[in-house]
């Protein structure tokens, strides 16, 4: 069953390749959404797949890609959200 959670990766999370990883990662699981800076240093997605695809891109979102260090991960539901893919949000 499809689902839609919001993500939101603290840290040193931008400027680390974090949104082009998270791409490469989510296309990888069939997962659709996007993700996009924030004002704040933070990163956000928003996801739709099933639960075992999120709970995969999540624990990949734990450490993210080489050079980030995440420091804490906010996972939140939201009402279901189609996507025809997963895209980064300039």
């Amino acid at each position: 069953m499809l689902q839609t959670v919001r993500i939101i990766i603290k840290g040193k999370v931008q400027a680390v390749f974090f949104r082009q990883s998270t791409k490469e990662k989510a296309i990888g699981l069939n997962i659709t959404g996007h993700v996009k800076n924030l004002p704040d240093g933070t990163v956000e997605i928003i996801a739709t797949a099933n639960e075992e695809q999120l709970q995969e891109l999540l624990q990949w979102c734990n450490h993210g890609p080489p050079r980030a260090v995440v420091t804490d991960i906010i996972s939140t539901p939201v009402p279901l959200q189609p996507f025809n893919n997963f895209i980064i949000i300039r």
